[in-house]
Formats: C-alpha cells, structure tokens, sequence
C-alpha cells in the first residue's frame, strides 16, 4: 500500500514540475511575441522554423500558417530575409528546400532565403542561428507556443530574439495533441538547456547569408 502512496505522490510532484516548466516557458515570452508585423522593433532577419508541409497525406495547417507569416512579414518590410531551418536527414526528404519554394512562389526573392539544413530539432536552429551563421539578434517565426519554447532556448544561449506569431491550428483535437505534446518538448528543452547542456546534432563551419552583406 505504502509503494502505491508514494507513486501516487511522485506523479504528483511530476505533473506540478511539468506544469511549472510549461507555465516559465511561456512567462519569459511575454512582451517579446507579436502577432502584427508593425508591433516588431526593427530587425534584420527572420528564422523561420520548418515542419513538414504533409501530415498523413494531408496539408499541414501549422506549415502553411508559417508561410502566411513569413510572407507578411517580408511584405511588410519587417524583415530583410530568412533564415529556413529545418529537417534534411534523409535524401529524399528536405524541408528547407520545400519551404524556399514556397516563399519565392509568394514573391519573396530566392537570395533573401538562407538555409540551414541541419535544424533537426528546434534547440538546433536557434543554436546554428548563433554560432554557425553568426546571428545575434534575429526574429523567430513559428506557431506560439512554439516561438515561446525557442525564445527560451535563445535566451540561455544570449540571442537578442523576438517572436512572430504564425496563425494557430483552431481544431480543437489537433490543438489538444499539440499542445500535450509540448508540454514534454518544453521539459524537454529544460532539461538541455539546464541540466544536460546539450549541443545541436551538428554544427559544420561557419556559414553566411549574402543578402546580410553590408547590413
């Protein structure tokens, strides 16, 4: 009886901590997530954080929404250009290239759009952002519960970032998934930033964006 009190306590103290790293993540986003291109300081660049465009054979609503906002974005003169990082582990599967595509398909031109191949997770984007290709200070593009968990990792690697805010996938069930499943991936980031200090999978030399020279 005693072993089942106090795995009924230990799963207790496990949701608090779990709520409690959810309720900080988003905390420390406050006042630093926009939801209008004019509400943004002035920035240079934008990182776009990729997903796959298909989701069981169907169109991801969370990557099309992001291609709403980087367009707008661009549109608006907020930023001078990308930097698209995503997944391309596999030859025959490469975000970042499908995400170019579809920008310069709604007009922002191919060499405002840098592309960082090796952004497997999103620890690893914001990390290469920095140390590979030298961003300092950078707007992230992405859903918002997403933007809040990267802002937290860019805060620990001191990247001056802000957030813009992609559309949100309304349907309740796809949002109760998601929003199950990062509340593990904000643990998760906790656990790398404080008490693992993981690295990206790869860093690779130095990088740079052309349409940042001079600027």
């Amino acid at each position: 009886m005693k072993i089942f009190k106090r795995l009924f306590w230990l799963g207790i103290l496990m949701m608090c901590m779990l709520l409690s790293i959810d309720r900080y993540i988003s905390w420390q986003a406050k006042g630093r997530l926009f939801m209008q291109p004019e509400q943004l300081p002035g920035q240079s660049v934008a990182l776009l954080l990729g997903t796959a465009k298909y989701f069981r054979g169907q169109p991801n609503l969370f990557y099309n929404a992001r291609i709403d906002a980087a367009v707008e974005l661009y549109q608006s003169g907020k930023v001078k250009g990308f930097l698209v990082s995503g997944d391309n582990s596999r030859q025959d599967y490469n975000e970042p290239e499908m995400i170019k595509a579809d920008l310069v398909a709604r007009g922002v031109p191919a060499e405002r759009i840098g592309l960082d191949f090796a952004g497997f997770r999103t620890l690893d984007s914001v990390v290469r952002a920095k140390q590979v290709f030298g961003l300092n200070k950078l707007v992230i593009v992405s859903q918002p519960f997403h933007v809040e968990r990267a802002l937290f990792i860019a805060d620990h690697y001191q990247l001056d970032a802000v957030g813009y805010a992609a559309a949100d996938v309304a349907v309740w069930r796809w949002h109760l998934k998601v929003r199950s499943r990062e509340v593990l991936a904000r643990l998760s980031a906790w656990l790398d930033v404080k008490i693992i200090n993981r690295s990206p999978k790869y860093l690779g030399d130095k990088e740079t964006l052309e349409f940042l020279a001079g600027v």
